[in-house]
């Protein structure tokens, strides 16, 4: 069993919720498990208690609140009581208080709440600061698939979260990559505030990896294998603390954790981010 590594965070967005992966990274000392109240069907924290309850404690586990179950589809919202109330439900079902609860790409709905969006925003955070407070839960997040429609909207008395969580590696844009760093600097937090997510895009065998060189962006590229080089080269796209992955094989994880003390070029790292923005926006390379 290795020591546990607060690096990396099992996440089960795509992942199957089996115990043996859980025990599996565990195994590996992977001891942080995020989840959301909307994964598995609106399911996840049921299952979860009932495939392996005793095992959780041995997790620091995060969950998401902000999709709610209608009877056509998923609705997003930011509704201060029911980001309240969605809190103890989660509580309730996991058969314990979250570490951490995030609040669920509140861009969603933002889009939709102009020109109220800041109170919309500042609203739905003071709610998850109180649930945090009262010890539904012991801290409080927001996890954001595209950061931009938060960066005109935080200030010094916005709530701050604890953690931060965006997409990060080679198949985020430019646009999403400054947003998420200019979000994280009015928030004032640190990288080992900022939590990273679906570094692949959504799989490994995407025909992408076949076409690029993550390892190009590490000292020891060549010795790694794509998926070990984009996994650890997404902590710098942009820099975060921590990275959640999901897997259904251990030994997969068990791979991408293997690549954790490679070395990354900075330099490679900082002119692929102003290649990209350039061509994001119009201008020569």
């Amino acid at each position: 069993m290795r020591r546990p590594d607060p690096r990396v965070v099992l996440g089960l967005h795509r992942s199957c919720h089996e115990r043996r992966l859980l025990t599996g990274a565990l195994d590996l000392g992977v001891t942080a498990l995020d989840t959301s109240s909307n994964y598995l069907g609106f399911r996840s924290h049921q299952v979860l208690a009932r495939m392996a309850g005793d095992l959780l404690p041995r997790f620091t586990l995060s969950t998401k609140v902000g999709y709610f179950p209608r009877a056509a589809r998923a609705e997003h919202s930011l509704d201060p009581a029911l980001l309240h109330a969605a809190v103890q439900q989660a509580a309730k079902e996991l058969g314990r208080e979250p570490d951490m609860v995030f609040l669920h790409n509140p861009e969603h709905t933002l889009q939709e709440a102009a020109p109220h969006n800041r109170d919309t925003l500042a609203y739905a955070c003071a709610a998850l600061d109180a649930a945090a407070a009262k010890g539904l839960c012991g801290a409080w997040g927001v996890a954001s698939w595209d950061p931009s429609p938060l960066v005109d909207l935080i200030d010094e008395t916005l709530p701050q979260p604890s953690v931060f969580m965006v997409r990060a590696g080679l198949l985020v844009g430019a646009r999403t990559l400054d947003a998420a760093d200019a979000v994280t600097t009015a928030w004032g937090l640190t990288s080992d505030s900022i939590w990273g997510m679906s570094p692949f895009g959504g799989s490994t065998r995407a025909p992408v990896w076949d076409r690029i060189r993550p390892g190009a962006f590490l000292r020891d590229g060549d010795s790694l294998s794509s998926a070990q080089a984009a996994f650890r080269v997404a902590y710098c796209l942009p820099r975060v603390g921590t990275l959640a992955v999901g897997t259904n094989e251990p030994t997969h994880l068990g791979e991408l954790m293997d690549a954790l003390d490679s070395e990354v070029d900075e330099l490679a790292v900082r002119e692929y981010r102003g290649l990209i923005r350039a061509r994001t926006h119009g201008q020569p390379a």
